[in-house]
């Protein structure tokens, strides 16, 4: 009889983490089917996709209440499917707020519902640890500090790694990147990355460059790096150039090619986000920071558990790069930070160990470590699940 597990990822990169998994559990299942909201790279591995998983993408609080309405009918409709096709197991990729509620209902009609990716309960919000009790069979944590959390309250949980961490190499090829991009070894470049949003980029733009300018008084030899993800943020932060009166500094932007400007640079200013986990990854020393609204900051600050926002902080459990947030994060705080790093190679030497330690922690072959939590849903080898 052939297996059928339904799906919803969220945004890109739902997208491709769930294909990953597809084709991991394909290894064991070759006929199984997969339907569900998916995106391109779910659909190449032969997922059946009923609604885009751009459709998930929200931006904020408000998008998010204008969109109530459409996103719940859809989430609606598919739980009609899922109960009417009875698919062997409900796997959520990310998406907490979408999933859970599916999760949930997949759950109490007798389908295993499994989430792919922890909510960040360790940060924030961590009243929902009850809800996914109720909701999920089991999570799949891509941290290693996260199952104790999910063991406190009797859920079943596996630590499956993190994809970064399989996909990044140990020991990136600095030289050759620096040659590909026209880049002299011995010029100290900065990367200066705003964040992948518009809002990010609006908010941090002219920061950046009043940061890089600061810079460039001590040291007018530096070169800037600023990968930006879409048209739209490229001319955000380009408007930012031309409004500052900046268009001079030696300031080079980029179509994507966030990974290749960290892997150049002697050091990164990062919104902070995922790409901070990617600069700890490509060993990369680095400045976190972030702005955003101030009772949204107010907001988060209050409910926050942790001392640290970085995901390199909170993985190392120690403040091992700085973070300047909000009202601290002026360009002459920001550029000092920078300049302490390349101004002392012994402390550039020593984080870059600590980030090959947290690499090794987090490589643990994501898809493969997922597919064999999820098998035992499936009438796989063992009856019952393996907490890992």
């Amino acid at each position: 009889m052939t297996v059928r597990i339904a799906m919803v990822a969220g945004e890109t990169s739902g997208d491709l983490l769930a294909s990953h998994l597809i084709r991991a559990l394909r290894q064991h299942l070759p006929d199984a089917e997969f339907f569900g909201i998916g995106g391109p790279k779910m659909q190449a591995e032969g997922f059946d996709v009923r609604w885009p998983c751009e459709l998930l993408a929200v931006h904020g609080y408000v998008d998010a209440i204008k969109r109530y309405r459409e996103l719940s009918g859809i989430r609606r409709e598919f739980l009609a499917q899922i109960r009417s096709e009875r698919p062997d197991a409900f796997i959520g990729v990310d998406a907490p707020d979408f999933n859970l509620w599916l999760e949930g209902k997949a759950r109490d009609a007798g389908i295993p519902a499994i989430h792919f990716v922890s909510p960040s309960i360790w940060a924030w919000r961590g009243g929902r640890i009850k809800r996914i009790a109720r909701s999920v069979s089991h999570m799949l944590c891509l941290f290693p500090f996260e199952p104790a959390i999910y063991e406190r309250a009797g859920v079943p949980v596996s630590y499956v790694g993190h994809p970064l961490a399989d996909v990044f190499p140990l020991h990136p090829d600095r030289q050759e990147t620096r040659e590909r991009l026209g880049i002299p070894l011995e010029r100290r470049v900065v990367a200066l990355l705003p964040g992948s949003r518009q809002s990010e980029v609006r908010n941090l733009a002219d920061t950046y460059i009043a940061t890089a300018r600061c810079m460039l008084e001590g040291d007018p030899e530096l070169r800037f790096l600023v990968p930006l993800a879409t048209r739209e943020t490229r001319l955000i932060f380009e408007d930012a150039l031309h409004r500052n009166e900046a268009t001079e500094l030696p300031i080079r932007m980029l179509f994507g090619h966030a990974v290749d400007a960290m892997t150049a640079a002697d050091v990164v200013l990062v919104a902070s986000g995922t790409a901070s986990l990617e600069a700890a990854l490509l060993k990369r020393p680095m400045v976190i920071t972030y702005r955003i609204g101030k009772w949204q900051y107010r907001l988060m600050k209050h409910m926050a558990y942790l001392p640290w926002v970085g995901l390199p902080n909170i993985l190392c459990s120690e403040g091992i790069v700085p973070e300047l947030l909000q009202d601290d994060a002026t360009p002459e705080n920001l550029a000092a930070a920078l300049r302490d790093w390349l101004q002392d190679p012994e402390r550039c030497a020593a984080v870059e160990a600590r980030f090959m330690e947290l690499h090794l922690s987090l490589r643990q072959d994501t898809a493969r470590r997922a597919a064999e939590a999820i098998l035992p849903y499936l009438g796989g080898p063992t009856s019952r699940p393996v907490h890992a």
